[in-house]
């Protein structure tokens, strides 16, 4: 087969590596703790596939995906809250710290959150229902550009400032913590812990999986379209709406998925974690890897946890300040992100080839 013909499934070649740093090289050479905070950056990264093709490839700024991420990761957290509470009081017991109010009822709609089956329809199902709804009511009405920017981070703040308001029914500002077990699976077994992130990292690779195939067929050109000249596709017979929908939907699972990881690997899921600032870090990590390439958005949501803790570690108090320095120098001097830089070394390295030199030299 030509190089030509290889090169649509290089990009298998590419998830088929990072699947072995990930699945294989990383639990053998890291430590349960290391892996741990992997398995973080796996979540982040999941959602970051989804804003990658939305933004990336369909043109519109998600700024709250936040709203997805905790809507996925609150669901995670109520069955796991409740799984806890029924290990050590029965089969009705009730979450503790619901019982810390002086009313120790629980709400209705925390019931069905008992069922495993439930929980994971309503992670897959839920943002799927309201990114369409507010998908259909948006890009119908044709709002883009930075009012669905302003818009779509508007969302995430009121998620946020909802959870802090309902102390009692979603522990407020401090969130849904102190999970026991995962599916039965203790959660204190470091065995288990592995297998929370093998879950999370086998995630990420079918999100890259999912998103190379929506690139490279029809949708996937049509979304492109629809990003350099929406009219065009509109005169050609195509709703750019639905196009639109479709990504946006699509995004919103992905960031509802990432949400549901992240919850038992972290151990925690609160109102910072899904609020205005947080959805800015996931479009900053999107934007540090390359916001238009398929591997992109993932290496930047990755880079940017490591560098997060690394910094956090090394400057606690002064972290912040060089990761947004950073994040200044690489829009400044890469813009495309910085996969950008790949095809620019290959082209670097190919017109080096002695053959090649030779080549040019005996034709000048």
């Amino acid at each position: 087969m030509s190089p030509q013909k290889l090169r649509p499934y290089l990009p298998l070649l590419g998830i088929a590596v990072l699947a072995v740093l990930l699945l294989v090289v990383a639990p053998a050479v890291l430590s349960p703790f290391r892996l741990g905070n992997l398995g973080k950056y796996c979540a982040w990264a999941i959602a970051a596939v989804g804003i990658g093709l939305a933004w990336g490839r369909g043109g519109m700024l998600v700024m709250g995906q936040g709203l997805f991420f905790g809507l996925g990761g609150y669901a995670m957290a109520m069955h796991l809250k409740l799984e806890a509470a029924m290990a050590t009081g029965g089969p009705h017991a009730i979450p503790d710290f619901m019982t810390l109010y002086g009313d120790a009822t629980m709400p209705g709609w925390w019931e069905p959150f008992r069922s495993s089956a439930f929980t994971l329809a309503v992670i897959v199902l839920l943002p799927a229902v309201i990114a369409g709804a507010l998908g259909f009511a948006i890009f119908k009405r044709r709002v883009k550009g930075a009012y669905f920017a302003i818009l779509s981070q508007a969302l995430a703040v009121a998620f946020a400032t909802l959870l802090i308001a309902t102390i009692k029914q979603t522990g407020g500002f401090n969130g849904l913590n102190n999970f026991t077990s995962f599916f039965g699976y203790n959660l204190y077994d470091p065995a288990n812990k592995q297998f929370l992130f093998t879950i999370a990292a086998g995630l990420l690779i079918g999100c890259l999986l999912v998103a190379w195939q929506l690139y490279r067929s029809r949708f996937g050109e049509l979304l492109i379209a629809t990003r350099d000249a929406e009219e065009r596709v509109r005169f050609l017979g195509h709703d750019p709406a639905n196009i639109k929908l479709v990504a946006f939907v699509v995004a919103a699972v992905m960031a509802s998925m990432g949400g549901a990881m992240f919850a038992p690997i972290a151990g925690i899921i609160s109102p910072s974690d899904v609020d205005a600032t947080a959805s800015i870090m996931l479009i900053a990590g999107v934007a540090l890897g390359g916001r238009a390439s398929l591997f992109g958005p993932a290496l930047g949501a990755l880079a940017v946890g490591y560098g997060r803790s690394a910094l956090s570690e090394s400057f606690p108090n002064q972290w912040s300040y060089f990761q947004g320095a950073l994040f200044i120098l690489v829009m400044l001097l890469v813009p495309a992100g910085l996969t950008s830089l790949l095809p620019r070394l290959w082209g670097a390295l190919t017109r080096l080839r002695p053959g090649k030199r030779a080549m040019e030299v005996q034709t000048a």
